[in-house]
């Protein structure tokens, strides 16, 4: 009996210090995980952007040029940006719940971070291997690394960015709401094709504006948030097909649908009406390009003109001190001081062209010239050569 008592008295110290150790390991890990995000929310670890660009973000929007008939005539951006902004009102109501249901189901209940769907994607994807099971990033998070994350060149870079986005995404939900929140997403995202946001996808896919989606164009454009060129529409239409349908699928799940209408909108083939978007394409082409240099042409200086361009220099001379239009962007200015862009800056022009005329015109020009004056032109050289 004794020798009992006594090793149980001497595991005693061994379980009291293994505790002790435990305990101490774990507070040591809250205090380096309190000291690292303090870090980060200061900006002493990776970049953290300053209350005043959380509050106004840096986005680039095109230029839209409208006729008289209130038809988009073209649009003015830099590169591949060719982004035009929606208001949340704008949005499709099938849009908004596909979206939740695929990315975000708990997008209303947390404060830019899901613990729950971290806690799901460390177990199943980090320790059972199950790469298929969702991410725990919520929109608000993805809408950090869109607007503030460069693209990771390894998964440790990745890794350690991941923290950075957390403490950006809980800022984020301080200063917007839910619904400011989401059409940010919507608007930034690039869905290829020229299509960046929202409102150019549903032109450029579907011929339509984002209000106007239905229920499964809808889901097919949510589907091209986990990869816009594996699950596109027009590249890869087998892809995209499973991908809407797995949406929808989602759309059920979250009571969004009910099991007989996602079976139903599954059945459906996959119909787009690819609308190409291009600076050079559509009507009135020299107009266009008329209009683009003289809104943001500069004050006219001798200097810059040649030695044989006086009568030039001198009309844009006289032009730029009577017209308003002409040099708009350089005489105008916005709240922070700086001039316009006609490129980044979302400006709408409305023209005095009318798009059902403008069409006429084109039509009966090219019949005269390119199906009757050409044709002679060619015959004419020919016969005498």
């Amino acid at each position: 009996m004794a020798k009992k008592k006594q090793k149980k008295d001497s595991k005693k110290p061994f379980i009291s210090k293994f505790f002790i150790i435990l305990w101490s390991l774990l507070a040591l890990g809250i205090l380096a995980c309190v000291l690292i995000f303090s870090l980060i929310s200061n900006g002493k670890i990776g970049y953290m952007p300053p209350i005043e660009e959380l509050q106004n973000p840096k986005n680039k929007f095109a230029t839209e040029v409208y006729t008289a008939d209130g038809k988009l005539l073209t649009t003015y951006y830099m590169d591949t940006d060719n982004r035009v902004s929606v208001e949340y009102e704008q949005l499709s109501p099938h849009l908004v719940k596909a979206l939740l249901a695929t990315e975000d189901v708990r997008f209303t209940k947390h404060s830019g971070i899901d613990f729950k769907a971290l806690f799901r994607a460390i177990v199943k994807r980090g320790i059972l291997g199950q790469k298929s099971a969702g991410g725990g990033s919520t929109l608000t998070q993805q809408l950090a690394k869109q607007l503030y994350t460069p693209t990771a060149e390894s998964s440790f870079e990745r890794l350690l960015q991941k923290p950075i986005e957390w403490v950006i995404a809980v800022k984020l939900e301080r200063f917007y709401t839910k619904e400011e929140i989401m059409t940010m997403y919507l608007n930034k995202f690039d869905f290829l094709y020229n299509a960046v946001g929202i409102k150019n996808a549903a032109q450029v896919y579907f011929n339509t504006t984002p209000e106007d989606l239905s229920i499964e164009q809808a889901a097919t454009l949510v589907g091209m948030f986990k990869n816009p060129s594996l699950y596109n529409p027009i590249r890869r239409k087998d892809n995209a097909l499973s991908r809407r349908n797995l949406v929808l699928n989602q759309m059920v799940v979250a009571d969004y649908l009910s099991q007989a209408e996602g079976d139903s909108l599954q059945a459906l083939p996959l119909v787009t009406d690819y609308q190409r978007i291009s600076h050079t394409e559509g009507l009135a082409p020299y107009f266009r390009q008329y209009l683009r240099v003289m809104m943001m042409h500069s004050k006219p200086e001798r200097k810059n003109y040649a030695s044989w361009q006086d009568q030039l220099f001198y009309d844009d001379s006289v032009a730029w001190d009577t017209d308003p239009l002409f040099g708009w962007c350089k005489k105008n200015k916005k709240k922070d001081g700086s001039h316009y862009n006609i490129y980044t800056d979302g400006l709408k022009i409305y023209t005095t062209i009318d798009s059902r005329m403008q069409q006429y015109a084109e039509e009966a020009v090219y019949e005269h010239i390119a199906l009757n004056l050409q044709p002679k032109f060619f015959l004419d050289k020919n016969g005498r050569s």
